[in-house]
């Protein structure tokens, strides 16, 4: 087994096709396909389920698409550890982020990123909290910037700031009250995203130390398709302030801050904690703390 067979591998499990790989590789398609049979031939198993619309990995493939992502991830950062010896940090940068947080700091981190590390690359991997956690634990993320944070043995957390969460009603729909006791959120029927996203288990387990539950009109997972239910009228949201103004809404629904107690969500990075930590993520580390500070701060509450 070598790093090449496992990332000629690593290529046609994620892409689910022979033909594309060997188009991405720049590797003709039988000499991929090779390499790949001669991997199965070296673990005695085969790896990939080859049909007439591609390939999908075999339970076996599975596994070792999982840790040949880690074993390739942790021999780029070998390099780029090596490379910042000579001057500044180097190599390529993976950073997940939830869709809502994504949508406010793509930009002004682009922008940093480039005018600090002029010979490195970043990317940027959009998906809910859990998947952020699960990418960072793989390996396929470098950093995570996160809601509600769970400990874990396999991560290192830092939080960033804490919003208050508020109640969202449709632009029409009277709300006399200025603000909305927890206790009484389950008086409105909310538009609400399923297990496990971060603001939807904050919302069961702080009405649940109430012995309450959430009255639920519908479960949606994408914040702009929450807002848009809310604003014809099917329900409430409780979201915080960065949703809000990552599709510019804060002005166009009627929103209540949830007292007594307030709701408040954190804001946290995640790193591994069972590799080490390249300079080029370390120090990008302490930059994405200072701006998500900068651009996320306005709602927070220390």
């Amino acid at each position: 087994m070598d790093l090449r067979q496992l990332d000629y591998f690593v290529h046609v499990a994620e892409l689910g096709s022979f033909s594309r790989a060997s188009a991405l590789l720049s590797i003709a398609q039988s000499a991929l396909s090779a390499r790949v049979r001669h991997l199965e031939l070296e673990l005695q198993q085969p790896l990939l389920h080859r049909n007439g619309r591609g390939v999908t990995p075999t339970e076996a493939g599975k596994r070792l698409l999982q840790h040949a992502r880690g074993i390739l991830m942790q021999v780029n950062r070998t390099r780029e550890e090596l490379g910042a010896l000579r001057g500044a940090p180097t190599g390529r940068l993976v950073i997940g982020l939830p869709p809502t947080i994504a949508r406010l700091m793509t930009v002004p981190w682009l922008k940093r990123f480039g005018s600090l590390f002029p010979g490195a690359t970043t990317g940027l991997m959009e998906g809910m909290s859990a998947s952020v956690n699960e990418w960072v634990s793989t390996g396929r993320a470098d950093i995570g910037m996160v809601f509600n944070a769970q400990p874990s043995p396999a991560l290192e957390v830092m939080p960033v700031l804490n919003e208050a969460m508020f109640l969202v009603a449709p632009p029409r729909a009277r709300v006399r009250a200025k603000a909305i006791p927890l206790r009484q959120v389950p008086r409105y029927r909310l538009v609400i995203p399923s297990r496990p996203n971060a603001n939807r288990m904050l919302i069961d387990v702080e009405l649940g130390h109430l012995g309450l539950k959430p009255t639920i009109a519908l479960e949606l997972d994408s914040v702009a398709s929450v807002l848009d239910a809310v604003r014809e009228g099917y329900g409430y949201a409780v979201l915080p302030p960065t949703s809000l103004r990552s599709y510019g809404a804060l002005s166009s629904f009627v929103v209540r801050p949830i007292i007594r107690p307030r709701l408040l969500i954190q804001i946290s990075l995640i790193v591994s904690a069972q590799r080490p930590t390249t300079p080029l993520a370390q120090q990008a580390v302490r930059h994405l703390h200072e701006l998500g500070r900068q651009i996320l701060a306005p709602d927070a509450v220390d």
